[in-house]
């Protein structure tokens, strides 16, 4: 439903709108006929009564196109010969069609990556103008922190699916939201399933799809995952291919501590999958969820971390970077660090966790070896900055951020770095 209503919506800025769906036969036609991009054109136009002097005001949508991988390979030629018409497709799942192309259009096409709603996008979907608002201001006003706070909480429940927002903004009834999270998960699964080469490769991604919502935000070995018996071999290629197509992500560790952080990914990734609420639904927590105060510790205190990842992750809309985490591993001891954010010539390590802040052992061990003073904690506490010391003795400045303010991350450290310094802190 997302990416359907955003380009419809789109579409209002032109005079003239083709939308088809590939998965209609009737559209699919235009493109199995002609093998020639200027026929395909025409006929398009004849049949929407668009003059040929009417296509530059026209935009062509082509939705569900992974299901004909010959309409993304001819997109090239749209580019090159008709490129007075503009051009939009979408679809699920395009990382499995794209490798069924031929010759895929480099340097042709642009790319926009849509994920589920983040917290930000969320407050604008409800229509909470001064929430959003306030989320926008940094510093933080601290009259806004319990309504922001109260509103997050919603929203790590059900998640960001489009659809999912969509019905609770009608009703704001949990127990109407099973059959929307059953449908959209069902669609995934038989979608993902098409793609699979053979029938082992099947039933792996299979017992994948139904085991991974257990392992979120933790370490995971490929052998035998899920307590199967799959080989180590079959379950990281299909966990390679369901990263490729967004629905789990595999955030690999680093052991940097300055940029660039270069991904080691000969050693354990964290899983991490499509939505948070999603995860909530299919664990069966989500009643549980709304008579909690703080959501720190509700799943072994993995939900909280998983929902911040994941808004971190939507903030990439022009590429499909990730983020990672640190790791000091030693014999004797090790230390983990939930997140690292590269800043101009830095690394600021990043911990998702209420409690204490002389908790935060690992984040510790990375400042006591890195050569800024800047690091911070996403809590359920209110926004503060605070001058803190590693076991060790090391100084060094501790932003505290609510959770509902991980989309703001970027502004928040470019804040941090240019307002704050161990010989001044700003009042």
């Amino acid at each position: 439903m997302g990416k359907t209503t955003l380009v419809t919506e789109f579409a209002k800025s032109y005079d003239f709108f083709i939308s088809l769906n590939l998965e209609k036969t009737s559209d699919k036609e235009f493109f199995e006929a002609y093998d020639d991009v200027n026929t395909i054109v025409e006929s398009l136009l004849l049949s929407n009564n668009i003059t040929p002097d009417q296509q530059q005001n026209t935009l062509l949508f082509i939705d569900e196109i992974q299901e004909l991988p010959k309409a993304i390979q001819l997109l090239r030629y749209f580019f090159e010969e008709v490129p007075e018409l503009h051009v939009i497709s979408a679809g699920s799942l395009l990382e499995f069609a794209i490798k069924e192309v031929e010759s895929f259009p480099v340097g042709r096409v642009e790319f926009l990556y849509l994920y589920p709603l983040n917290f930000s996008e969320y407050l604008q979907a409800i229509n909470h103008n001064a929430a959003f608002k306030h989320l926008g201001s940094v510093p933080l006003n601290p009259i806004a922190h319990k309504i922001l706070l109260g509103l997050f909480h919603r929203y790590a429940i059900i998640g960001g699916m489009p659809e999912v927002v969509k019905r609770d903004i009608g009703d704001g009834n949990l127990a109407n939201l099973p059959q929307v999270y059953e449908s959209i998960w069902a669609t995934y699964k038989e979608d993902v399933e098409k793609y699979a080469s053979n029938a082992t490769e099947r039933r792996v991604i299979r017992h994948i799809m139904e085991t991974a919502h257990l392992y979120i935000d933790q370490r995971i070995k490929f052998q035998n995952f899920g307590n199967s018996n799959y080989r180590s071999r079959e379950v990281g290629e299909a966990m390679r291919n369901l990263d490729a197509a967004k629905i789990i992500q595999l955030i690999y560790p680093t052991t940097d501590i300055e940029p660039p952080i270069k991904p080691n990914i000969n050693k354990s990734p964290r899983l991490q999958f499509l939505d948070t609420g999603l995860v909530n639904y299919t664990l069966g927590i989500q009643a549980q969820l709304l008579a909690m105060e703080d959501l720190s510790n509700v799943f072994k205190g993995a939900i909280i971390p998983h929902l911040i990842t994941q808004e971190i992750i939507s903030l990439n809309t022009i590429s499909s970077t990730k983020p990672h985490f640190w790791i000091r591993e030693k014999k004797q001891s090790s230390s983990e660090v939930d997140l690292v954010y590269p800043y101009q010539n830095k690394v600021i390590p990043i911990e998702i966790k209420s409690g204490a802040t002389g908790t935060l052992k690992s984040l510790h061990q990375f400042m006591d070896r890195t050569d800024h003073p800047y690091a911070i904690r996403i809590y359920g506490g209110e926004y503060k900055v605070e001058n803190s010391n590693t076991i060790a003795g090391t100084p060094f400045l501790l932003m505290n951020l609510p959770y509902y303010l991980g989309t703001q991350l970027p502004k928040y450290v470019e804040y941090f770095v240019s307002n704050y310094s161990l010989s001044k802190k700003e009042e």
